[in-house]
């Protein structure tokens, strides 16, 4: 299935909406009581959903473009990708300000002393330069192969996420949520290694073969 730019840029469009939806919700309900008994826990655990799924959304984009032929879905990856940080950066926020009034030193104790939290914080801090490296500018200033290899800390902050929200989890025994998503990045990572590994024994292959 192809698409003409003029549909990729609709398709764009369409897809930016859909995204900032979460958003609006959540602006929707802090202007009209709908938080709940505890605003606080509502908004940290609605920013940090929303994180880990469009990390598996972006995540998934590569594997989707191959199995069903969808080259164009590579153009939508970078927005998809920027959302995800955009729900980190106000999940992030919500810690900082309402949590602890913008008290950086508090914050950092807090960090140490508990370990989920801290497992998301340098899942944060990975995905800034993931973010200030996003435009078409900085590519060709850090390099396509050093922007490639960067950006692959993804993997990493996926899995980081996925063990953050597991052991914010653990305290409540609820582990359904945690699983599915836990199931889900390892499919997609589990689907990198597997191509990779086909592709090195092709190249081999055709090594030999020209040998």
């Amino acid at each position: 299935m192809t698409l003409n730019p003029k549909q990729q840029s609709h398709l764009k469009a369409v897809l930016f909406i859909l995204a900032l939806l979460p958003f609006l919700r959540l602006v929707f309900a802090i202007f009209t009581d709908g938080l709940g008994a505890n605003p606080l826990e509502f908004i940290t655990r609605n920013t940090g959903d929303w994180t880990l799924y469009f990390l598996c959304i972006t995540l998934a984009v590569t594997p989707l473009r191959r199995l069903l032929n969808l080259p164009w879905l590579l153009k939508m990856r970078r927005m998809l990708g920027l959302f995800g940080f955009f729900y980190a950066a106000l999940h992030f926020l919500t810690f900082l300000w309402f949590d602890h009034f913008f008290d950086v030193a508090e914050m950092l104790r807090d960090v140490v002393k508990r370990p989920f939290i801290l497992v998301g914080f340098i899942a944060f801090v990975l995905l800034l330069p993931l973010a200030l490296t996003s435009t078409n500018k900085m590519i060709r200033r850090v390099g396509a192969k050093r922007w490639q290899l960067l950006h692959r800390l993804v993997y990493l902050i996926a899995a980081l996420g996925v063990l953050h929200y597991f052991w914010m989890k653990a305290g409540k025994h609820d582990f359904a949520q945690p699983i599915l998503v836990g199931s889900i990045v390892a499919i997609l990572l589990l689907l990198r290694v597997v191509w990779s590994v086909q592709r090195r024994i092709s190249e081999q292959r055709l090594s030999a073969n020209a040998s």
